[in-house]
């Protein structure tokens, strides 16, 4: 068990959610009568569900506070509580690098495995349908996905012997499922939150900040560590939660290591409780919110965009070393290529590629292909300057 490093003094954990502090005894009150009132509040049997996803640095102690709340929340009467380890369920031949498809890295698509994998678990938890002992060839994250829950005792065998689950809590009270993994990304943390949105289940996040050079510390003294470059360029791009921007954020917790259990920490208990009494709603709309998606969609596709040109960028110059062209003129010709990238990808961010570049026989629905295609022809342009003196 990691031990978690004591905070500055008098630096008390930070919530985002004004009703993370605002339920206080009430909220954890909830904790015990909620599945006494869950027919009041119109559940109709349905076991509540609640999503809670835990970010930050790797070795900020995510996976310590995961297992407490796992041990502590079986302790409110008919209480469950299970973990979804993502370093557990993704292969590490998921994050080396592929020559295959390198815009999209097997560990992305194991992400969206996963998520698919908790989304046929959650349909089946709340519709009572039984889940196949065996999932497609292609998709062996089913089999680990599967023995997780069993190891958890989220799954009983279907009746008929016919080799199917039922998923299943050990009462009939609220189940919680931990996420851990970093969720360094804004982006990654509101996959879930529309798979809670879309079943109406209870959805919170906790973001644990923790010193760069304590994570690094922490993170040399486990059996394998991650290289200390990763979790750099991690804290470069990592992505607290913004209640401001983000209204989908409200139920967050900003907390600091500290020399005590993080499970003790009431307010984590609060925000638990809050979110679960406040079920995201499939029909929350507005035009905050819209912007919001429309925020993190950009982001994803300037990032799409970036990698793939980078990657075409990489071998147009592969190409003109080959034909022998002078080192002057490579550094030239790199110039042009990373100049006519960074035009590409703020015409992306702001919105006007379509409008002052594209054709519309050239418009593609999705914005990040349309831009790659036309960054590629204008690459190819500038390439054959110098190689074709």
């Amino acid at each position: 068990m990691i031990k978690l490093n004591p905070a500055p003094p008098a630096a008390p954990p930070r919530a985002c959610a004004p009703q993370a502090q605002a339920a206080g005894a009430a909220a954890a009150a909830a904790l015990e009568a909620a599945a006494e009132n869950e027919d009041e509040r119109g559940g109709g049997g349905r076991v509540p569900v609640g999503l809670c996803v835990l970010c930050g640095l790797p070795a900020a102690g995510k996976s310590t506070l995961a297992r407490g709340l796992r041990r502590r929340l079986p302790q409110r009467p008919g209480w469950a509580c299970a973990i979804l380890t993502y370093d557990e369920l993704i292969p590490p031949e998921a994050f080396r690098p592929r020559e295959a498809d390198p815009a999209l890295p097997d560990w992305k698509q194991s992400r969206r495995e996963l998520l698919q994998c908790l989304e046929r678990f959650l349909r089946a938890l709340l519709t009572g349908d039984p889940l196949p002992a065996l999932g497609p060839a292609s998709q062996p994250a089913w089999e680990r996905f599967l023995a997780a829950c069993r190891r958890q005792g989220l799954l009983c065998s279907a009746e008929g012997g016919d080799g199917r689950y039922c998923a299943h809590t050990a009462g009939s009270g609220p189940l919680y499922i931990i996420l851990d993994d970093n969720f360094y990304y804004q982006s990654m943390r509101y996959e879930v939150f529309q798979l809670a949105r879309k079943y109406s289940l209870s959805y919170c996040q906790i973001f644990l900040e923790s010193p760069l050079e304590c994570c690094l510390q922490r993170n040399r003294l486990r059996s394998h560590p991650l290289p200390d470059q990763t979790i750099h360029l991690m804290a470069s791009k990592i992505e607290m939660p913004d209640l401001k921007k983000n209204a989908w954020e409200q139920n967050s917790l900003i907390l600091k290591s500290s020399d005590c259990p993080l499970e003790e920490n009431e307010q984590i208990i609060n925000l638990l409780a809050a979110a679960l009494e406040n079920p995201v709603k499939q029909n929350e709309e507005n035009t905050e919110q819209k912007e919001a998606d429309r925020a993190i969609c950009a982001a994803s596709a300037v990032h799409q965009a970036d990698q793939t040109c980078r990657r075409l960028i990489s071998q147009a110059m592969k190409e003109a070393r080959a034909k022998n062209i002078l080192p002057s003129e490579l550094k030239s010709l790199a110039e042009e290529l990373n100049k006519l990238k960074a035009e590409f990808l703020e015409d992306l961010r702001q919105g006007n590629h379509l409008k002052s570049k594209l054709s519309v026989r050239n418009q593609s629905s999705d914005p990040a292909t349309s831009v790659i295609s036309l960054f590629q022809l204008e690459a190819a342009n500038i390439v054959n300057k110098y190689t074709l003196k």
